[in-house]
């Protein structure tokens, strides 16, 4: 007798599959941090404020918040792999442009305004398209997973921005090259870009609604696995009950922000990934000066690198070892994650040398390696089958949403008064804490009935 197809978990994601996915966010991931390891370095050589080299990621991350559930929406119509393509596409041309805009500014062709401006133009094109890529990623994984594999299917996407934030800092001064010098990550990852997005095109089956990939589209994937979670009943974390969850997986309507399922890993990724922006913000000029190397900028990309490396080490340990170790699910990974954050900052602020603020930072990413993946799960077992790609759009925005103005905020107040960005951080991290303790939505409930 064959089983019933409402129960039937969806088939797992072949390696090779899992591979390509993991492939995509790597590469935006490293290239991003490479850039980020690098454009301190830029800035000084250009001769603009820091809090300019900030602000040129803003306009960027605005695009990125409005547009991700736009994205997502579409992955719905037009399938999850086309939207991976056209934001692959996008990274690897906003790369190419940001690259040359800052080329012409450090050859004295314009000036150091004019290159920035230019870069922030260039970079809006990621925040656009570039946002079509994770959010498909994510919603892909989602609806090939059961339930109680979501949350670990989740870490390991999210430890490919943990790898590639590791790989981007760690390559980044090898690539530094003559003749392109501190310009060389930007062509480098232009064209690691280009290389996955012809394997994508390549190697993974189309999944758009006239096509199918063998696994089915993902609306006839089942309504519920009856596995529970990871975590579900180790760390008292309870979700909807099948009613619900078949409800709203069938409705077809648009999933808002406002939504009460999700509303609570929403403040959750809101607070908590504005208190990762400023941190990533403010660690590069804080080398700077902690490592008296304002007046030696190109000697700055190796220490600024190492630590970023550090931090994503850290990160990967905490997704490839403590969530499967502990068997985390969602809450318990963002409580213990924001904790950790909470400890770690202490050593950055009062650090005063590379040890001290390498050690911090790594304590941190810790932190901030469980606290996303848990977040990300949360919000994805909150809702139905048929709204994840949705769910996973609103997330996105929410990540991007924290780049807009908070890393440029948090450089102003190091660069005016230090001691207030390390008490915003603070403020940021306990929020989502009390947040969590309080909420009766995440009070201990016994799993349903098998």
């Amino acid at each position: 007798m064959s089983a019933d197809p409402a129960t039937t978990p969806p088939p797992a994601l072949p390696p090779q599959r899992m591979a390509l996915l993991f492939a995509v966010m790597l590469i935006t991931a490293a290239g991003n941090t490479a850039m980020q390891s690098v454009m301190p370095s830029i800035g000084a050589h250009l001769r603009i404020a820091d809090v300019w080299v900030s602000l040129a990621y803003s306009w960027s991350a605005l695009l990125w918040m409005l547009l991700a559930p736009f994205w997502a929406r579409r992955s719905d119509q037009r399938g999850r792999k086309a939207m991976m393509a056209l934001g692959l596409a996008a990274f690897a041309l906003s790369f190419a442009l940001c690259g040359l805009a800052l080329l012409a500014g450090l050859r004295g062709m314009i000036g150091g305004m004019t290159a920035i401006g230019l870069f922030a133009l260039a970079r809006s094109l990621y925040g656009t398209f570039g946002s079509a890529a994770p959010p498909a990623v994510q919603a892909y994984v989602a609806s090939r997973t059961d339930r109680a594999e979501r949350t670990r299917a989740m870490s390991l996407i999210a430890s490919s921005f943990g790898l590639g934030t590791a790989l981007g800092p760690a390559l980044a001064p090898l690539l530094i090259v003559p003749g392109v010098g501190l310009i060389g990550p930007f062509l480098a990852f232009t064209l690691g870009a280009l290389v996955v997005l012809g394997l994508l095109h390549w190697r993974l089956p189309g999944d758009a609604p006239h096509e199918t990939d063998g696994h089915g589209p993902d609306h006839h994937l089942p309504a519920r696995s009856r596995s529970h979670a990871i975590g579900e009943q180790g760390d008292g974390w309870h979700d909807s009950d099948d009613s619900t969850d078949d409800a709203h997986a069938g409705a077809g309507e648009r999933l808002h922000w406002g939504d009460a399922r999700l509303r609570p890993w929403l403040l959750a990724g809101i607070f908590g990934g504005q208190a990762q922006s400023i941190l990533l913000g403010v660690i590069g000029f804080l080398l700077l000066d902690r490592l008296g190397l304002r007046h030696a900028p190109d000697a700055a990309a190796g220490p600024i690198g190492l630590v970023l490396m550090c931090g994503a080490i850290a990160m990967l340990l905490a997704q490839w070892g403590l969530i499967p170790m502990f068997a985390l699910g969602p809450r318990a990974a963002t409580m213990l994650g924001m904790g950790l954050v909470a400890v770690g900052v202490v050593p950055v602020a009062l650090g005063q040398n590379l040890h001290a603020i390498a050690t911090g930072f790594a304590i941190c990413s810790v932190g901030f390696g469980l606290f996303r993946p848990g977040f990300t799960a949360g919000a994805s077992l909150a809702v139905g089958p048929a709204e994840q790609g949705q769910a996973a759009g609103i997330v996105a925005a929410v990540n991007g949403s924290a780049y807009i103005v908070s890393p440029a905020i948090g450089v102003w107040l190091y660069n005016h008064t230090a001691g207030l960005v390390w008490l915003l951080i603070e403020a940021l991290v306990l929020t989502v804490l009390v947040l969590f303790a309080a909420s009766r939505r995440f009070i201990a409930q016994p799993a349903p009935a098998q």
